[in-house]
């Protein structure tokens, strides 16, 4: 199979299913990079708890020091062939990515509250102990600093917004449609 889509980048809310497409493209042979992994990195680095806090911290940090297209620029040095690259939360991170032929992105998005009872299920320390402490940490991540994440700007960019709100099955069934 030759992938119509040379890159298929993910962008996304907090809990819409963005590596359950990544595993999906995995599956069928796309090498699967994040952004987040370069951060996790420099987290690791420094001895730093990998929090969802820190993250954002720590990326902004990263994008103000080394230009804001830096997470799209190292994880890209990364990548050999077909490949899904998720955690995408700014628009100069886009840019980047679109410079590479057959760069698609697809943006997911699902309810708010579904999404907090997904992301309290996966067990990881995503600092929000409420929905209304969930959708308060997700407005932070609607900002205007091109060091930011700027998610929602993001998402407006994307070639393809799929609603994650029924079944993996229900989502798969799209997913195939997409290829």
């Amino acid at each position: 199979m030759t992938p119509r889509h040379r890159l298929i980048g993910l962008t996304g809310t907090n809990g819409a299913g963005k590596g359950v497409v990544a595993e999906f493209f995995e599956a069928r042979g796309y090498g699967h990079h994040s952004l987040s992994d370069a951060i996790r990195d420099e987290l690791r680095r420094e001895g730093v708890l990998e929090t969802r806090d820190a993250l954002i911290a720590k990326g902004n940090e990263l994008r103000r020091a080394f230009g804001p297209d830096v997470l799209a620029r190292r994880t890209l040095a990364k990548v050999a062939g077909p490949a899904v690259i998720d955690s995408i939360r700014n628009p100069f991170e886009v840019a980047a990515l679109r410079e590479q032929p057959g760069f698609i992105l697809v943006a997911l998005d699902a309810p708010a509250a579904l999404r907090y009872e997904r992301v309290a299920k996966r067990g990881r320390n995503e600092c929000a102990a409420c929905l209304e402490e969930f959708v308060r940490k997700e407005e932070e991540e609607k900002g205007t600093d091109p060091a930011a994440q700027q998610l929602h700007t993001c998402m407006a960019l994307a070639d393809r917004i799929l609603v994650n709100d029924a079944s993996i099955e229900d989502l798969h069934r799209r997913l195939e449609e997409f290829l």
